[in-house]
């Protein structure tokens, strides 16, 4: 005889107030014979602290919402071999497997363990304090940010790859990114799309001062060492995936390398990146010169033998 099913639910208040969805997927889960835990309140632990993780007898976690939530339910089971099913109930929802409509489907495939394993590249980060004897590690699946604190000055940095300098600049801050978050914050700031099974780290500076500041990739061999100056006009300012976050004086050093811990994302489907990568961005895969001129082609009467079959 099998023992019971544990599931985990993590979702927020606002959809629990709002709506039934969260009642009907626990429902779902528990007609399918999962013992359902529900979680709507991640409050973000303290920069370098471990948060709770799902007991260890958890199946899955089930996320509804959108990305943030799944970086918040991607803390509960960091360093465990629990994966995540995100069904997007927010905007875009780049890392989540369905939508809100196929939630049926969803789950009736994780009851019949019918899904595949992806497993994601996460980044681990130590902060060297000035004249701290050990460092504060942390780690993002996203991205790390390294800010100015005074929103007023820039913060002079040196970059460093395999403890080569390569460059130093003041500037806003700089975004090291894994692949999975090359799509967010980094994608924003001019840094390019990173294929998820790609093993790399990307650095993007934020509106650097200097002439050739543009982002760098490294394999994930290789560490990014990122020093605050001891003249630096400002402090800066720690941010892993938008959650844990604290202050860094001048002469901190920030190391950022691969973790040797993954995100597991439960996958119900083979549709390639580019798929969802077209599809979520709603890329326009025909370009402005070609559709102008079928536009103009429309108006002057002349449809090209290919259109003219289409539109019979």
């Amino acid at each position: 005889m099998f023992g019971t099913r544990h599931a985990v639910v993590v979702t927020h208040s606002r959809l629990r107030e709002s709506g039934t969805v969260v009642e009907e997927a626990v429902e779902q889960l528990t007609q399918a014979g999962f013992e359902v835990s529900i979680i709507d309140n991640i409050e973000a632990p303290d920069f370098g602290r471990q948060s709770p993780v799902v007991p260890e007898r958890t199946e899955i976690v089930v996320v509804l919402g959108g990305d943030g939530t799944i970086l918040r339910a991607a803390e509960l089971v960091h360093c465990t071999s629990v994966p995540i099913l995100g069904v997007n109930l927010g905007h875009v929802g780049f890392l989540a497997e369905f939508e809100s409509f196929q939630m049926s489907e969803a789950i009736r495939r994780v009851a019949e363990h019918d899904y595949s394993i992806d497993e994601r590249m996460i980044a681990h980060v130590d902060v060297w304090l000035p004249g701290a004897n050990e460092p504060i590690g942390d780690w993002a699946l996203n991205d790390i940010t390294l800010e100015r604190a005074d929103r007023g000055k820039m913060v002079e940095l040196s970059i460093r790859v395999d403890d080569v300098e390569m460059s130093s600049f003041g500037c806003d801050g700089v975004i090291v990114s894994t692949p999975t978050g090359s799509t967010a914050y980094a994608f924003s700031a001019g840094g390019p799309i990173m294929w998820p099974n790609v093993k790399a780290l990307q650095l993007v500076p934020l509106a650097a001062h200097a002439l050739f500041a543009r982002p760098l990739i490294i394999g994930s061999g290789s560490t990014f060492a990122i020093d605050i100056l001891e003249d630096s006009t400002s402090d800066g300012w720690i941010c892993c995936d938008g959650r844990r976050q604290r202050a860094l004086p001048r002469g901190t050093r920030v190391e950022v390398r691969e973790s040797k811990s993954t995100l597991r994302l439960a996958r119900l489907s083979g549709v390639p990146f580019t798929n969802r990568l077209v599809t979520k961005f709603d890329l326009p895969v025909v370009g402005w010169r070609e559709q102008a001129r079928k536009t103009g082609e429309v108006h002057r009467g002349h449809v090209s033998p290919e259109d003219k079959e289409a539109n019979e």
